[in-house]
């Protein structure tokens, strides 16, 4: 057979010059490191998703990781016990990795079928069968939400934080508030195959000043010379040496101007570049109707569809085949996510439990689960080609 290459990769970009020019000033005005441009950047960001905070990272896995560790020191931690955060077992490694590096253990629960996000009713009966649950981090699967309004309910009853992991659903929305600010706090990515592109970076949104405040002083080496006032955090020193002084076991994850130059304009795209992902969600959603046999997922609320997902009965076999064969044709294709992850070796190194014994619906998904990619731009005739090739393949 003749091979296509149409060239449809995971992620495409999504600047034109405006961006260009925005690194261009940045460079000419000999300032590179975080200052004014990341500042607007978190102003813009937190105007936009109805939030009172954003922090800029460098990364989505950095907000992870500072959002963690800012719970540590949160006065509402003080005297705490309870050691464990709720995870499903279907997400990407930075979901769980920085949980774990704050010290935290990782609790497992299975997928719901449909929707691919966290299940809520097993949430809901680990909480209760046990009383060392910290937090629940809801991940915001594909730019699907969760059952967020529910969580948050189950959450408030039995003093346990609810946490979004929104890295993959920017702009999506549950009842019209914006997922990522259901929580104690969300976490953003930037990275190139996201709904926004600062060539890295990522942003913490929360509407708990002393998080906040604590989250700023994790971001720079633990110091407090960016935190506004000392209503939370605090040092017995001239204003001299508070500049040197470091209160907290604190990282480096802090941002460049470029990339807050970027986000400016990217931002401004936003409202379009989600419109497009609907448009693609919804012609990708009919080729996987019409072949039958197959499973896309539910949308909950608003989505903003990250990406696009087919889950094949357990009868298919042959999907790393079907991989590979699109592959041939240019069509790049990888698991959801990364599939159950309790499949993964590195386990080993984490801390963690599976109260539930079995996980049958991240199985399903791990072995029956294609995922492709979406972009800020129509892909009418990338989809048209995948499914004639899908089509040929499973005839």
């Amino acid at each position: 057979m003749k091979k296509i290459d149409i060239n449809y990769p995971l992620a495409g970009g999504s600047w034109d010059e405006k961006e260009v020019d925005a690194i261009k000033s940045v460079v000419d005005s000999g300032m590179h490191s975080m200052g004014k441009n990341v500042k607007k950047y978190e102003e813009e960001f937190a105007d936009w998703m109805g939030s009172e905070y954003a922090l800029m990272v460098n990364s989505g896995s950095s907000a992870n990781l500072i959002g963690f560790f800012a719970t540590k020191f949160h006065s509402k931690n003080e005297n705490n016990t309870k050691k464990k955060i709720i995870v499903p077992s279907v997400s990407w490694s930075t979901t769980y990795f920085p949980i774990n590096q704050a010290g935290y253990e990782l609790v497992f629960v299975d997928v719901d079928e449909d929707t691919l996000n966290i299940n809520i009713e097993q949430v809901e009966k680990i909480i209760h069968d046990t009383n060392d649950i910290f937090a629940v981090c809801a991940v915001n699967l594909l730019g699907n939400p969760c059952e967020l309004i529910k969580l948050k309910s189950i959450c408030d009853q039995n003093d346990v934080f609810l946490i979004e992991d929104n890295c993959e659903s920017f702009g999506a929305m549950l009842d019209g508030k914006k997922t990522g600010t259901f929580g104690e706090f969300g976490s953003f990515s930037f990275f190139f195959s996201h709904h926004l592109c600062t060539m890295e970076g990522g942003m913490l949104v929360t509407d708990d000043e002393e998080l906040y405040h604590i989250a700023l002083a994790l971001r720079a080496h633990g110091w407090i010379r960016e935190v506004p006032n000392e209503k939370y955090l605090s040092i017995d020193c001239s204003d001299f040496e508070k500049k040197f002084r470091f209160l907290l076991p604190g990282f480096n994850v802090r941002p460049i101007e470029m990339e807050g130059a970027i986000g400016s304009i990217q931002l401004k795209k936003a409202d379009g570049f989600i419109d497009i992902r609907r448009e693609n969600a919804e012609i990708f959603k009919n080729y996987v109707e019409d072949l039958g046999d197959c499973k896309y997922q539910k949308e909950n609320g608003y989505c903003t569809w990250f990406g696009h997902s087919i889950l094949f009965s357990e009868d298919f076999k042959e999907r790393d085949n079907l991989a590979n064969y699109l592959m041939d044709h240019g069509i790049e294709t990888r698991p959801i996510l990364a599939g159950n992850f309790l499949n993964n070796p590195v386990l080993k190194h984490l801390n963690y439990s599976t109260p539930l014994n079995e996980y049958p619906i991240s199985e399903k998904i791990d072995k029956h689960g294609l995922f492709f990619g979406s972009h800020n731009k129509s892909l009418k005739k990338e989809f048209g080609i995948t499914f004639d090739l899908i089509k040929k393949f499973l005839n």
